[in-house]
């Protein structure tokens, strides 16, 4: 292609496929846990209220939240699915970190609401049904556990999925700790159990929702993304035939699930052809499963004869 600035520099383009590594359209199962635990929220504050139990209501509450999530990521897949117009050029997959974002700091109002009754309850504790705070949590480890199967499989490849299973997972287990507080209870009649147990739960659940807020949050200030060494990805283009340097690499997360790329390769050999770029947005998508690459050829020299690196 012709010079796009003053002094002589070819600028290329090359795009890979732009392969998603999203799992398999999770719609059914956002459906099947929204249903799920929509039905135990309010059977679980339902009785969590009737039986005095802070402890059922903190963990109802948390499964409120986790409701909202999961439609927040639901919605924010189907937007990503949609083309890209004129106006919005990458389309919406962008959606998905501001679901995940969403999602964080809706766990973070639902604990400080949580933490709020529970040390009231340390002040004035009240009684509390033992049985009913057991049978009401065991059959919230069912729930929870049935529904985080339905997303184990996609857990590695989108931080939306992940979230959910990470969710569901860790309600499973504090419903199992609600079982044992109302065993506790049960045996020796000690109310103070109860708020004792809701804190671990705020506890746990607080420390699963830093990290969602942490990766979520360094997504939308567009971090390279942890699973991607941005001195290997320079590496390998340095190395590339004919390349002098490499300079204005840019790597971020067009979305949960997939990055793009730009660069300026330093070629005093002159540009190779669209087969060499279409080699190097390959290797990108293999190597680092980058799968949008946008590189742009310089004969001439580096960063100093550069504009659009000023």
């Amino acid at each position: 292609m012709g010079a796009a600035h003053s002094h002589s520099h070819g600028h290329s383009h090359g795009h890979s496929a732009g392969h998603s590594h999203a799992p398999a359209s999770y719609g059914r199962a956002f459906a099947i846990g929204i249903v799920l635990n929509s039905v135990f929220v309010v059977v679980e504050a339902g009785y969590g209220f009737i039986s005095g139990s802070m402890a059922l209501v903190a963990d109802a509450g948390h499964n409120l939240s986790d409701v909202l999530s999961l439609v927040i990521a639901w919605a924010a897949s189907i937007m990503a699915a949609k083309p890209a117009n004129a106006r919005f050029t990458y389309g919406y997959k962008a959606s998905s970190i501001l679901a995940a974002l969403a999602n964080a700091g809706l766990l973070m109002v639902a604990l400080g609401a949580i933490l709020f009754e529970t040390i009231h309850r340390f002040y004035d504790p009240a009684p509390v049904q033992g049985m009913t705070m057991i049978v009401v949590a065991g059959i919230g480890i069912v729930i929870n556990t049935a529904t985080a199967l339905l997303f184990v499989g996609g857990r590695k490849s989108d931080i939306n999925i992940r979230g959910a299973f990470l969710h569901m997972a860790a309600d499973a287990l504090v419903s199992l700790g609600v079982v044992v507080a109302g065993l506790l209870i049960l045996l020796t009649g000690r109310l103070w159990i109860d708020p004792v147990t809701s804190l671990l739960i705020v506890l746990v659940i607080g420390w699963g929702t830093w990290g969602l807020l942490k990766d979520s949050v360094k997504m939308g200030l567009l971090a390279v993304p942890d699973d991607i060494d941005e001195g290997e990805v320079r590496g390998f283009l340095s190395q590339l035939d004919g390349v002098q340097a490499v300079h204005d690499l840019h790597i971020w997360p067009m979305s949960t699930t997939e990055t793009a790329l730009t660069a300026h390769l330093v070629m005093p050999g002159g540009h190779r052809g669209d087969a060499f770029l279409h080699e190097v947005a390959h290797g990108l998508e293999e190597r680092f499963h980058i799968g949008h690459a946008t590189i742009q050829v310089e004969s001439g020299a580096q960063a100093d004869h550069c504009i659009d690196c000023a």
